[in-house]
């Protein structure tokens, strides 16, 4: 039996790989680290510090955990909100008939009992995950926080018994490392990479305690969403190119509605004529006149009273201007409210920039808008965009069930670490489409393929050939012509077997129609008065008659010719 090493136990001895293939990429120096997709931090052997700063944008986030809390709070936005529940309710289909995720297996070089093994591991992975339950809330948390952590549980007294529990972590509590150790090439001096560690740190409360928990890197599973900050050293969300966009819609709003309240309300001026009164009589007068004149009522919701509120003046209320002797007198005019209200072009042009920024159609997301799926040539350039969007989403987070697979079966010593990385390439998870513009693409390009090709059929043998139709016209691909002519091989031999009831049917009716021959003779002496020179067909006038040949006809004729000049002499 094959371990997970690489390692043949026979009988007591035992059969290793070879160690040149392995050992000759490990002597490979290079003064630059290994390409890092995961976002992990590099530090030296001798440093003790894993933080992390990172400042973009505007962001004032200076680790991964503040950055995370505010993908998190952009998210909580009615605007982001709900187009991240349109990108989250498209990519995954929830069905109470079937699991929402399935393993494609058919382009894997394994035998049938491998295959079947395999898929039962991946509907294991899958339970344990409970996708079919929170699989929604596990993808939404993927894409706003833009990476994904699992913690795999085995029992390290039997690790064949594969992973026991898979428990989902907090991202903003665990982050990856990758220690680089150096060394010095003697020859040139030059400074060259002589290992790499990966691990990752934990904290229970990230940002207050200087100390975390090391977990081996085989024990957790990191996906992340693939988008690297302009430096390639740290992962970022969807979210994050939506930062910008969000911060200046939320100012318009708000500025907006200051605007609003400021202006909305209709005022009055009141210009009080104080005579000849000195300064300090003028206001104490001004003031009595207001005090007089005002009277402000609030409506309590707490109580549902009403209560007299006179301490203050707020900016909302009339204005109150003294007038010196000499002028016009006391005069009372209107302060007209604002007439622009009504204009929020600057606040809709932000948020369309926010929805581009999500990569969701604005018809999705506009109330106005009306959204229907017809025709592919009826199908704005935006959905086909969004499609694709959703399946590079799809793709990407397929790595979650992937990852996890690929250590069960290891785990269990159902394939080896150089089966999975020649099938990886190979296998697939097919999501449940509920996309109806899918459907309604593919079934016009199969109705425009077959107009095609009744066209073109009047050609084939003359101009074109079966096989040039085959792949030109209908598109199929080679495994799909020799597939389509098994089938067709296969159906042949039904095909025969109706050829060859027909016969044996048409045998049958011969038989019959010689048994109505036979019995047919015996009325021909009462027709030997029937003159058969006449015109009139027999059929007329027997229709259960047998009609005979013209060579019976002739013989019948003679007979008859025979029979009457003997019964002349």
């Amino acid at each position: 039996m094959a371990d997970n090493d690489g390692v043949l136990k026979l009988f007591g001895f035992e059969i290793k790989r070879s160690k040149s293939a392995s050992s000759k990429k490990e002597k490979l120096e290079s003064p630059v680290p290994p390409t890092d997709y995961d976002g992990a931090g590099y530090v030296t052997a001798s440093a003790g510090h894993f933080g992390q700063y990172i400042n973009m944008d505007g962001d004032q986030s200076k680790d991964n955990h503040q950055l995370i809390l505010r993908y998190r709070g952009v998210a909580m936005h009615p605007e982001v909100d709900m187009a991240i529940e349109e990108i989250v309710n498209e990519s995954i289909s929830a069905s109470e008939l079937k699991s929402s995720v399935t393993l494609s297996l058919d382009d894997i070089e394994a035998s049938d009992k491998i295959k079947k093994q395999i898929g039962e591991e991946f509907d294991t992975v899958i339970s344990m995950l409970k996708f079919n339950e929170i699989g929604h809330d596990m993808f939404r948390s993927w894409y706003v926080d833009g990476r994904i952590y699992h913690h795999l549980l085995v029992n390290e007294s039997n690790l064949k018994a594969g992973i026991q529990e898979i428990r989902h972590i907090d991202s903003s509590r665990i982050r990856k490392v990758k220690q680089v150790k150096y060394k010095k090439d003697g020859v040139t001096g030059a400074k060259l990479v002589d290992q790499v560690d990966e691990y990752y740190i934990f904290e229970e409360k990230p940002g207050t305690q200087s100390t975390g928990i090391k977990i081996s890197k085989d024990a957790i599973s990191y996906v992340t969403s693939g988008l690297l900050d302009e430096s390639k050293k740290k992962v970022v969300s969807h979210l994050h190119k939506a930062l910008k966009p969000i911060n200046q819609l939320r100012m318009m709003e708000d500025s907006l509605v200051i605007y609003r309240l400021a202006r909305a309300p209709e005022r009055r001026i009141f210009y009080i004529d104080v005579g000849n009164l000195p300064r300090g009589k003028a206001d104490q007068y001004m003031k009595d006149i207001m005090t007089k004149y005002r009277n402000k009522l609030v409506y309590d919701a707490n109580t549902g009273q009403l209560k007299d509120d006179r301490k203050h003046m707020s900016m909302l209320e009339d204005f109150w201007l003294p007038r010196r002797e000499g002028g016009r007198g006391t005069e009372i005019s209107t302060l007209p409210g604002g007439e622009n209200l009504g204009q929020i072009d600057d606040i809709i042009y932000f948020q369309k920039r926010l929805y581009r920024s999500l990569n969701v159609p604005v018809n999705r997301l506009e109330q106005e808008a009306q959204f229907s799926l017809g025709r592919s040539t009826e199908i704005s350039r935006d959905e086909v965009k969004f499609q694709k969007f959703v399946d590079r989403l799809r793709r990407r987070f397929s790595w979650v069930f992937l990852g996890i697979l690929r250590k069960q079966l290891i785990l269990k010593g159902i394939i080896t670490e150089q089966d999975w990385e020649e099938w990886k390439d190979n296998i697939y998870v097919d999501y449940i489409v509920d996309n109806h513009f899918t459907e309604l693409k593919d079934m016009e390009v199969l109705r425009e393929r077959l107009g095609t090709l009744d066209q073109v059929s009047q050609y084939v043998g003359e101009y074109f050939s079966k096989e040039w139709v085959m792949r030109n016209v209908l598109r199929l691909s080679d495994d799909d012509m020799e597939a389509m002519k098994k089938e067709i091989d296969g159906e042949e031999p039904d095909q025969m077997d109706d050829e060859e009831e027909q016969p044996k049917n048409n045998q049958q009716q011969n038989q019959t129609n010689t048994t109505n021959k036979t019995e047919s003779y015996a009325s021909y002496d009462e027709i030997d008065s029937f003159d058969l020179t006449t015109s009139e067909d027999k059929t007329t006038f027997y229709p259960q008659v047998y009609i005979p040949s013209q060579e019976d006809e002739l013989v019948e004729s003679m007979t008859r010719f025979m029979n009457k000049l003997i019964d002349e002499e």
